[in-house]
């Protein structure tokens, strides 16, 4: 299962390479496959890492709640701003939101969740404060996700914003009411992760050993390869901001974690340590 794990991470940093490379509908069709691989890549590690049961919460909270978001912001123009998708591009649509787009909440969340938790689990800090700080900390980290991903796509076509809300220096087509709603949004859904996972987390003595590397590279593929396909590889003028603002909106998440895999080493990323225990549990392109 390890095996497959890595082949679903692989997989997806091979069609994440393949990006820049097509244009048209072969783009479209890579930016399902990534979303995909990295959901599937997700959620099999979390069930065999945690359980099953606290892969199908992960998965209810993050895919959920981000469709509603989605639905939602939509409709509404609330938590987000105004914004609409472009037809008939990413697949089917759930009232107006591609399908692929919940699994793109799963697939950005699941790796900071992991890599958060990574650093946290190692600090001084009790256990009350690690809570909190897992809450704040995996919410910034998914608003330095879509600081890269909302102007990739955006830069694409596949979404388009018609808020009157001014955008941030150098991307002023996404207001940044945006990243607000995202950071409450990735807050609850971390919240209701932390909170459930306790309940739902299988007894580690049954799990199969294998380490959350394989998030946590994703996670340092996504901070780093995304500023550097924005800063270099992809075509778009707001893009050369977003390279910026990502590297160091994710870098809230990925300076700390770089710090402790060079003092504790790769040896102790595993989640299931008989020398650490602990009751807690570890841990689009989202397409909007």
């Amino acid at each position: 299962m390890n095996r497959f794990v890595v082949a679903l991470a692989g997989a997806a940093i091979m069609a994440q390479i393949s990006y820049p490379l097509v244009t048209g509908s072969r783009r479209d069709v890579v930016t399902v496959a990534v979303v995909v691989l990295l959901a599937s890549c997700a959620l099999v590690h979390a069930a065999v890492s945690r359980g099953i049961g606290w892969a199908l919460m992960l998965f209810a909270t993050t895919a959920g709640l981000g469709l509603i978001a989605e639905i939602v912001g939509t409709a509404t123009g609330f938590p987000f701003g105004s914004y609409g998708y472009a037809t008939g591009r990413l697949g089917p649509d759930i009232v107006g939101v591609p399908a692929v787009v919940p699994l793109a909440w799963t697939a950005g969340f699941y790796p900071i969740w992991c890599a958060v938790s990574y650093v946290l689990q190692r600090s001084s800090a009790s256990p009350a404060r690690r809570r909190i700080h897992r809450v704040v900390i995996t919410a910034v980290g998914m608003v330095g996700w879509d600081l890269y991903l909302d102007t990739q796509m955006v830069t694409d076509g596949q979404w388009t914003w018609t808020s009157p809300i001014a955008g941030l220096p150098g991307i002023p087509s996404i207001p940044v009411s945006n990243y607000l709603g995202w950071f409450v949004t990735a807050a609850i859904m971390a919240l209701i992760v932390d909170t459930l996972g306790r309940r739902f987390q299988a007894d580690r003595t049954t799990l199969t050993p294998i380490s959350d590397t394989a998030p946590l590279v994703l996670f340092t593929w996504t901070w780093l390869g995304s500023a550097l396909a924005h800063a270099a590889l992809l075509t778009g003028p707001e893009l050369r901001y977003s390279a910026v603002y990502g590297f160091f909106a994710m870098g809230v998440v990925g300076v700390p974690l770089a710090w402790t895999w060079a003092t504790s080493g790769w040896a102790t990323s595993r989640w299931a340590t008989s020398r650490k225990p602990t009751t807690e549990p570890r841990g689009r392109t989202r397409t909007r």
